[in-house]
């Protein structure tokens, strides 16, 4: 049976869905039933082919109710982080193709304009969706195209960070209609409504009220009894009534933003009424919906924390399918927890620090150890990385664990915060490298290249589980200045990770293996597939040596000058951009000593990366073991310098 045919047996009104003009054509009572298909589908499809379940399936309602009423893609829909957009790309074309969700050459798993025009705005990191659609709202009053309606769907946990609550505060102050949908999941905002707030939350959005209330300002103006300054006051004032009449207060209700909510996200006809009533109403507007995280999947309504990207599971049973763990290397980042609470024992002064990642970081074995020494801050990495410089400012150790490509939100803040100031702040940088799946904006492959731009930040990336918690236990002792680790996701190679852990001499590297002919320089894991390399090559009667640099900075000059002294051909390997980190850190140094050598830099080229296995790749950006064997035997066939 093909893919088309199998939809069109089990799935017969998504079948018939290639465009949100498509689902229009239904009735407003069969949206429901369109709801419930789209949740089975999600839950056929993400069982064979992972991907972020939860969330998508706690927005499904929202998604269809938006493409119902809005006329996309002229009218604009920008998805904060996109974990909950798989029923929008499903709705936009892509239905057929979802099989393809997160593979190489196939869709993004976050909304990604390159893919679709429905697709507004890159997503991928969280919080930026209102400021991304207040410019297309403004932009769309400036372009004299008053028609488009511009809509940003965020989450209770996106809102919570700097970026949102900036835009927030332009939407309340700049000429613009923009709709901000909150998906509230988690965090209630609000008291539960009572019978007076659902009658004033009907009063507030119907089209006969506003109309009212619209005909009344404009009565005001022309007759001066108020102007365009007066109008924020009547706003605040309106916002304080209705306050008083439901006895609820939130956040938007001091900002010159209408109010609206909250609304049970999960009933798919009132949401398209009330989208309906509120659509042309002029003026930023919120909209606040309550929904369940995983809805329609019972083990992910339970769980929805473990359910937010389970991996393949039995879609009728709901068991997750997992491999076998006995006798098998631990992950990166359970090697890092695990070291955490080592070190938190010994020393009273250890402190963690994670951006609403506990568990994806391993930072939550911390949490169960020492509760009182464990902060999760939410998504606010620059808030973060401060009040970490704060703690070190105090006398305390602080680590804070942050994907790499989510510490990219915090730079400045590493430089005036934690840096110029030497404080001992250790920057644990989970994720880093080529990730897979979740793709270009996930991939962490700058973090080398920023940090070492730092004045006083020691940069290093071990190759190994030992040496992991061996900069750990050094990073600890140190007395000042900011220490940066970086890891990968997955697992490591070690299944005797546990060691006795011991402090390392600054910028100092190790030698693998002795050779001649070719020196191969790498740093980090990557180095696993340069030894490999290096054996295959020995097979054939080809030696070449292999040195583990540990440290980007302060780097070890040692190395380097024994390296130009037996050597005029060598190699960089690094899991990162080429721009800014090992590669580039030897061809200065050769640069500045005058030193004609023949260097190769392997590393992640000049350009942004698509999701993808990470084997895939690291074949792609000629990592993988093959591809830096041929580099050695392209630089002995070629004996010019």
């Amino acid at each position: 049976m093909s893919t088309k045919e199998f939809i069109l047996e089990h799935f017969p009104l998504l079948a018939k869905i290639d465009s949100p003009a498509d689902l229009k054509k239904l009735d407003v009572d069969q949206l429901p039933a369109v709801c419930d298909e789209l949740r089975r589908f999600i839950v056929h499809e993400l069982s064979e082919n992972p991907g972020h379940f939860a969330s998508s399936m706690g927005a499904v309602e929202i998604a269809v109710a938006l493409h119902y009423v809005f006329n996309t893609p002229d009218d604009r829909l920008v998805w904060d982080v996109g974990h909950q957009a798989y029923a929008h790309k499903i709705l936009t074309g892509r239905r057929d193709r979802f099989s393809t969700n997160r593979k190489m050459g196939g869709l993004s798993g976050f909304p990604n304009p390159s893919e679709s025009e429905y697709d507004t705005f890159q997503a991928g990191h969280a919080s930026n969706s209102i400021s991304a659609a207040l410019g297309m709202s403004i932009a769309s009053e400036i372009q004299a195209n008053p028609d488009r309606r511009v809509v940003a769907v965020i989450g209770d946990a996106s809102i919570s960070g700097g970026l949102a609550f900036e835009g927030i505060n332009n939407a309340s102050i700049h000429k613009n209609n923009l709709l901000i949908v909150l998906n509230d999941n988690d965090m209630s905002i609000d008291r539960p409504v009572g019978a007076l707030g659902e009658y004033m939350t009907k009063l507030s959005t119907s089209k006969g009220y506003n109309d009212f209330r619209y005909k009344t300002y404009q009565f005001m103006r022309k007759h001066h009894i108020i102007g365009d300054s007066g109008k924020g006051i009547v706003l605040r004032f309106n916002n304080a009534m209705k306050s008083l009449l439901t006895g609820q207060q939130n956040i938007f209700e001091g900002l010159n933003i209408r109010y609206f909510g909250p609304f049970d996200g999960h009933d798919v006809k009132r949401l398209v009424k009330t989208f309906t009533d509120i659509k042309d109403m002029t003026g930023p507007k919120l909209i606040h919906l309550h929904t369940v995280k995983g809805k329609g999947y019972e083990p992910a309504e339970k769980d929805p924390t473990t359910w937010h990207a389970p991996g393949k599971f039995d879609e009728d049973t709901g068991e997750r399918i997992k491999g076998s763990t006995t006798g098998k290397p631990l992950k990166y980042q359970d090697v890092f927890g695990k070291t955490l609470v080592e070190l938190a024992t010994d020393d009273v002064n250890v402190v963690a620090i994670t951006a609403a990642m506990p568990s994806g970081t391993s930072v939550s074995m911390m949490q169960q150890a020492f509760p009182a020494r464990t902060f999760d801050v939410g998504i606010s990495e620059g808030h973060a990385v401060t009040f970490a410089g704060g703690l070190a400012r105090e006398g305390l150790r602080p680590f804070v664990a942050i994907y790499s490509a989510f510490l990219q939100r915090a730079y400045d803040s590493i430089i005036n915060d934690v840096s110029i100031a030497g404080l001992p702040v250790t920057f644990c940088l989970d994720r880093a490298g080529l990730v897979g799946e979740d793709g270009v904006t996930h991939h962490g492959l700058f973090d080398l290249a920023f940090m070492r731009a730092i004045p006083g930040m020691t940069v290093t990336a071990p190759m190994d589980e030992h040496t992991l918690r061996n900069l750990m236990y050094t990073a600890q002792r140190r007395k000042e200045g900011p220490f940066s680790i970086r890891y990968p996701r997955g697992a490591g190679k070690m299944v005797e990770w546990h060691n006795d852990m011991q402090e390392l001499p600054l910028g100092k590297g190790r030698k693998l293996r002795d050779g001649s002919g070719v020196a191969i320089l790498s740093l980090g894991t990557i180095g696993t597939n340069v030894v490999e390399a290096c054996e295959k090559l020995h097979e054939q009667g080809i030696d070449v040596a292999h040195y583990d640099m540990i440290f980007l900075k302060p780097i070890d000059e040692g190395i380097l000058q024994e390296v130009v002294a037996k050597f005029d051909k060598i190699i960089t390997v690094e899991e990162g951009t080429t721009s800014g980190g090992l590669g580039g850190a030897v061809a200065e140094w050769l640069a500045e000593r005058g030193i004609a050598a023949r260097l190769v830099r392997l590393g992640v080229p000049d350009t942004f990366v698509d999701q993808g296995t990470v084997k895939q790749l690291h074949e792609l950006c000629h990592l993988d073991a093959a591809s830096i064997e041929q580099e050695v035997k392209k630089l002995l066939n070629n004996s010019e310098i």
